[in-house]
């Protein structure tokens, strides 16, 4: 794919590039500038890569570990000579920062380096069966099979790892996949897939298809060939999605309203304030473990306020291109009008601001208030922008309650050094995980990632999602 700015690309299926049709324009979140235009595919061609990834499954689940391990490897070698060209093209379509947008690509190397060492490892075991007398002589074996054709969803905020972490695994599996990528960035994935029928999967068991939501839904819904429906996104189209997918597997990577617990024992206030501002406001709060609520023992809570404020003033914001941005636009003017909204709401409600709040174009200011209370929809939604609200606290039971008080439940984050307060904490949060002594925005590729409660259903993480695509079948022996 040689995307060049106005020129229109295809949609890909059966390691074809197909242009004839209706053309969906993606244009710039900073700017609005048209980054390009690509082909929407239709239900026909959706149903078509149905049947050619149902037709490919034998082939898919008879490579050889070795072969899916060097295709694998051979992706992550194509991402590193081509770091530039992904980088820029996260850059054009979902206004990420450029050196944040070079970090995506280099973690989507480790993902598909991952998947390839998963790959190799994917095994199985042997279980002795002659536990009671007349069973002599007999054992079993299980191993792990592919289920079958994946229908695989993705958000715009990581358009290349996110999509990585649906495709790497599957491949690892052995399952055909249909990726349908986010309306806003497209062209990441397609560039994506290109490299992976180049590295040699089959070209009939990997699908790009653009669709409406209205195409998407028929596909996870209606047709009985997709075996696992894979879904980050909103909690709201996530949990339809399942309620409708009958039979089907269905993986749920769906939103958070991050928590950080910061206790008067933490030595380092300094670099915790630094973490705070670039886990709350990188890549304008766009990410579903953004920091978004912040509590802090009572005793230090002034002077780690305004360390974060300090901090906050140092981060750049602007045009995504420059090499200095921290902090570019939001996805849609919309969402930067929505997130205005919920600051002057909260401001309406009794909230304090003590930083930002302004909105330029589709660009708002690092946002930082206190006194907010739950019933305000920036304590207590998503919020995908940046804002954080920071609040004391006396009680740390009682923070574990304030963070716990949330529809969501994927990561947080703690600052402690007490022992038992950290088991008291794991113990207690509602959340996928718990990151101690760090942010809970950290996260590595290899990690099994997900939530509870609205947050979702599954484990995303190489190994974690092999288990999801894979089903074990057993074998018995007797008399052999």
């Amino acid at each position: 794919m040689k995307m060049r700015p106005g020129t229109q690309t295809g949609f890909l299926l059966c390691g074809k590039e197909w242009t004839e049709g209706e053309a969906l324009e993606v244009r710039s979140p900073w700017d609005q500038g048209l980054v390009g235009r690509v082909t929407m595919a239709t239900r026909a061609d959706a149903r078509q890569a149905v049947h050619h990834a149902v037709a490919s499954l034998r082939r898919a689940r008879a490579l050889p570990r070795w072969k899916r391990r060097e295709i694998l490897e051979d992706v992550a070698a194509a991402l590193i000579e081509q770091k530039e060209r992904f980088a820029q093209l996260i850059v054009a379509e979902a206004g990420k920062p450029v050196r944040m947008a070079r970090s995506e690509v280099d973690r989507a190397v480790l993902t598909f380096k991952t998947a390839a060492e998963e790959a190799a490892r994917l095994g199985g075991e042997s279980l002795p069966l002659d536990l009671t007398e007349g069973n002599e002589g007999r054992w079993g074996l299980v191993q792990r099979f592919p289920v079958g054709p994946v229908l695989a969803i993705t958000p715009f905020n990581f358009p290349l790892n996110l999509v990585a972490h649906k495709l790497a695994p599957a491949m690892a599996a052995g399952c055909p996949v249909i990726l349908k990528p986010a309306p806003e960035t497209p062209f990441t994935a397609l560039a994506l897939g290109e490299v992976i029928l180049k590295a040699g999967w089959p070209e009939e068991a990997l699908a790009v298809l653009p669709l409406s939501d209205a195409d998407t839904a028929w596909l996870a819904e209606k047709e009985d060939r997709i075996k696992l429906v894979s879904f980050t996104g909103s909690a709201k189209v996530g949990w339809e999605l399942k309620a409708h997918s009958g039979r089907k597997r269905v993986l749920l990577e769906l939103g958070g309203n991050a928590a950080l617990i910061v206790h008067g024992d933490w030595p380092d206030l300094d670099e915790a304030a630094v973490r705070t501002a670039h886990a709350a406001f990188g890549y304008a709060g766009q990410s579903c473990v953004s920091v978004q609520r912040v509590f802090v023992e009572r005793c230090v809570f002034q002077t780690f306020l305004w360390k974060v404020v300090e901090e906050t003033a140092k981060l750049p914001a602007g045009n995504p291109s420059d090499e200095a941005t921290e902090i570019g636009p939001l996805i849609r003017l919309a969402d930067a009008e929505r997130v205005e909204s919920w600051i002057k709401e909260a401001v309406a409600g009794g909230a304090k601001l003590v930083a930002g709040g302004e909105r330029h174009g589709s660009v708002v200011t690092p946002t930082i208030l206190t006194a907010t209370k739950p019933g305000m929809k920036l304590r207590d939604e998503e919020g995908l922008g940046p804002v954080v609200a920071i609040e004391p606290y006396d009680d740390f039971e009682q923070a574990l309650a304030d963070a716990n008080h949330s529809k969501y439940g994927l990561q947080a984050g703690l600052l402690t050094r007490d022992a038992g307060r950290i088991l008291t904490a794991y113990r207690e949060l509602e959340v996928g995980a718990l990151i101690v002594g760090d942010t809970p925005s950290w996260r590595t590729e290899s990690m099994p990632f997900g939530g509870v409660k609205d947050s979702g259903l599954g484990r995303e993480g190489i190994r974690s999602a092999i288990e999801e695509m894979t089903e074990p079948r057993m074998l018995v022996m007797a008399g052999l």
